[in-house]
């Protein structure tokens, strides 16, 4: 009795398992799925400034998907995907963006089109160890295949944070200058070994990594760094003295006052042609630097130093 009840129990997985195997046979069962896209894309954060009245904003469109499959328990899984970029007057309240592009790419692309401003118009994304983009505004993304490789060192920069506009017409790759001996120019500490930095040549599509030697040496205690025509400039965060300082050919330039009381850093970031010092949002005119604005770490959320106003979008 107790044979006859096992077959009679392994004949039913049995049906089971062929009348699965005829429905995607011969029906095609699949999943019931169902789709939803938000009707308005949310903002993300000011990713850079084209220049002292404009500020370039992130955006994205947030979907949520509810799976029932054919076999199996249902389950739900959302994001956002189709990036965007926005730009909105800081200084004057308006309705809205005054320009904005989406791409249409496939959800399920994984590609980080938006890293960091590259220069006024320009917008980085991917890795420069192996593939970049370049978003420039008023056109698509332009895409690129990266080779690596090394000059006098032999392990890169473990996660690039920012890339910055370099020597004959060439790009700086930056790895996170604030966390000493683990990432950026601080490398050195683990051995020589260990390179520093990058450059990014985009008509060799090739990017090499280095060590700090000779004339760039200074530039070891730059929190961020760049050209700008024939010079190099250099913002500096000081915890001894609690300021941040931008120098040029390591020769101080401005020397300003910590008024926020940082306690470990400051966030310091060439933007375009804007100095981004914290949530300052800076210039430098004849040589003079003007703090004139400041802008929130996350949405489109500004305030005009000037008159003390507020923009919010």
């Amino acid at each position: 009795m107790e044979k006859k009840v096992k077959k009679f129990g392994l004949r039913k997985r049995l049906a089971v398992l062929a009348v699965a195997f005829a429905c995607v046979c011969m029906w095609g069962c699949s999943d019931d799925v169902t789709m939803h896209w938000s009707e308005e894309r949310s903002i993300g954060k000011v990713v850079g400034f084209v220049n002292d009245s404009l500020a370039i904003v992130n955006t994205s469109r947030y979907w949520h998907e509810e799976v029932d499959p054919a076999f199996g328990t249902s389950y739900d899984q959302s994001g956002y995907a189709h990036p965007g970029l926005s730009l909105y007057n800081y200084r004057v309240q308006l309705n809205g963006p005054v320009w904005s592009d989406t791409l249409d790419n496939s959800r399920d692309d994984e590609f980080n089109y938006i890293r960091g401003q590259l220069s006024d118009s320009v917008i980085w994304g991917g890795d420069p160890k192996s593939e970049v983009s370049f978003w420039k505004i008023g056109e698509k993304p332009r895409k690129m295949k990266i080779k690596k490789l090394f000059d006098g060192c032999s392990v890169d920069v473990p996660y690039t944070m920012k890339l910055r506009p370099w020597i004959d017409g060439k790009i700086l790759v930056l790895g996170n200058n604030r966390n000493p001996n683990i990432e950026g120019f601080y490398l050195d500490g683990l051995g020589d070994g260990y390179c520093q930095y990058g450059v990014l040549d985009t008509i060799q599509k090739a990017v090499t990594y280095k060590r700090l030697d000779g004339d760039l040496k200074w530039i070891k205690k730059c929190d961020d760094v760049r050209m700008w025509g024939k010079d190099v400039y250099c913002l500096y965060f000081d915890e001894k003295k609690r300021s941040s300082s931008l120098f040029v050919n390591n020769s101080l330039m401005h020397e300003l006052e910590n008024v926020f009381f940082w306690t470990a850093g400051a966030d310091l970031n060439f933007q375009g042609h804007i100095l981004l010092l914290e949530r300052d949002v800076c210039r430098i005119i004849e040589n003079k630097m003007e703090c004139f604005a400041s802008a929130s770490s996350e949405g489109a959320f500004f305030k005009n130093k000037l008159d003390d106003t507020y923009i919010t979008y």
